[in-house]
């Protein structure tokens, strides 16, 4: 059985100083973006060398959905409190995901 998804990874670069504050706004909105209609996971890594650089990582049903959630309420509010705390711009992938079933190696 084959699992289509669409994986959204966005790298974020942030001043040292912010980095409190946006973990801190990550934890306060993670279960509402979770729970965002089309939003199947979602989970913050960190860089191991590079502590101020973060990811999240999403899977979507669709394009639909990250777009519908680009344009909410919701997420213009998270943005408008993480956009300032940036070093630098942050950049961000939308690709596909095949999930084919696990297979044994011998």
């Amino acid at each position: 059985m084959i699992f289509f998804f669409m994986i959204r990874i966005v790298k974020m670069n942030f001043k040292p100083e912010n980095v409190d504050t946006f973990l801190n706004l990550f934890n306060e909105n993670k279960t509402k973006i979770r729970n965002f209609k089309g939003v199947n996971h979602l989970e913050l890594l960190r860089d191991i060398n590079k502590p101020t650089i973060f990811f999240t990582y999403s899977f979507w049903c669709s394009e639909q959905d990250l777009e519908n959630y680009r344009n909410s309420d919701l997420f213009k509010s998270i943005w408008s409190k993480t956009k300032p705390l940036f070093a630098s711009p942050p950049e961000a992938w939308s690709v596909n995901s095949i999930i084919v079933e696990k297979i044994e190696i011998l």
